[in-house]
């Protein structure tokens, strides 16, 4: 069974090999999201750390549209403002390669 998509295509079914990458605002937005329900406990540990992941390993399928520059400008907000905090920054980061 395949596991449910955290970045959404929305012209239906496609192919792995036909998907788009994903724009850098809507990484930051999902991270944002999952980190947002973490503090409030609406994800115990298990399923934050099965989200993260495998919104990890979408990106590694789709990757991120833009430069590193942009990717970065895109997600720093978040670090900077206290939205994530520096373990995930560290992991999301790091599993990206682009630390």
């Amino acid at each position: 069974m395949r596991q449910p998509v955290i970045f959404h295509h929305d012209e239906g079914p496609v192919s792995d090999a036909q998907l788009k990458p994903i724009p850098p605002e809507r990484v930051a937005q999902e991270l944002r999201r999952i980190c947002s329900q973490r503090d409030a406990g609406e994800l115990d540990r298990d399923e934050y750390e099965h989200r993260f992941a495998r919104m990890v390993s979408e990106l590694r399928d789709r990757k991120i549209a833009g430069t590193r520059a942009e990717i970065m400008a895109a997600l720093s907000p978040l670090r900077n403002d206290g939205l994530v905090d520096q373990i995930a920054w560290d992991r999301l980061i790091g599993s990206l390669g682009l630390g």
